[in-house]
């Protein structure tokens, strides 16, 4: 019989820049008294990667372009936050009071650029930002090479964030990194139940993943920034991010 488990890793630290995550996920491990095994995966919240990277911003030291100052004005924002949206960001695609939607540097269509000023210490005054990381798939990457070599498994990694939807109310997680596996199933060509050729399915992996351990994490201050994620045994990949994002000439959203 099939089964999906999720393993939240609590009473995890407080990542600090400079934290080796990959350390801090085996200790981790070995306090929630598990161990990792061949088709594991991992999921990450995005913060404590973007923490560790040091991705952090002080309002305060950015110059508002003129673009940022006035857009600002039309979202009621914060200057200094939106000249980082527009720095981190490919272009704007809408607009209106209270969110900015872009295209990220990373490619995919975010608000805020993924912006975040929640959940940091010592912010109160909502003087910093954190950023999401300059390459999401490369920190999936690096984290799965270290795990892989310590406990002799190959195991997949995802790195999560929150999204909300131009369609419908509710936030979920997404993947906006990933290592060790293809995050985009095509059926395409393949038999429904009754033996009808398939020709439009493709199943988001990475996302529904995300997903999945976003239900242990939260959304507020669970404090749960990893999941272990076992029983799906995903073939071995390169995995991208990329290959989750709609071209733009197929996109209606832009």
């Amino acid at each position: 019989m099939g089964g999906l488990q999720l393993f939240a890793l609590r009473d995890f630290p407080l990542v600090k820049p400079g934290d080796d995550l990959a350390a801090q996920i085996s200790q981790s491990l070995a306090d929630n008294q598990l161990a990792l095994q061949d088709g594991d995966i991992i999921v990450l919240a995005q913060k404590i990667v973007s923490k560790a990277e040091n991705r952090y911003r002080t309002l305060s030291d950015v110059t508002p372009s003129k673009e940022a100052l006035q857009l600002a004005q039309e979202t009621g924002k914060d200057p200094h936050a939106v000249e980082l949206v527009l720095q981190e960001s490919n272009r704007v695609l809408r607009h209106r009071y209270g969110s900015i939607v872009v295209e990220h540097k990373l490619g995919f269509v975010h608000a805020n650029a993924g912006i975040d000023q929640s959940n940091l210490p010592g912010n109160a005054d909502s003087g910093m930002a954190l950023l999401l990381p300059e390459d999401s798939d490369a920190s999936a990457r690096a984290l799965r090479d270290k795990l892989q070599k310590k406990y002799g498994v190959k195991i997949g990694v995802v790195i999560n964030d929150s999204f909300g939807r131009a369609w419908r109310l509710g936030t979920v997680g997404i993947s906006i990194g990933v290592a060790g596996f293809d995050p985009l199933l095509d059926l395409r060509g393949h038999p429904d139940l009754f033996g009808r050729t398939l020709e439009i399915t493709q199943v988001g992996l990475g996302d529904e993943i995300a997903a999945a351990a976003s239900l242990l994490m939260g959304q507020a201050g669970e404090g749960v920034p990893v999941v272990i994620l076992r029983g799906l045994q995903l073939p071995e990949a390169p995995g991208t991010v990329n290959a989750l994002l709609r071209k733009p000439d197929e996109d209606m959203f832009r």
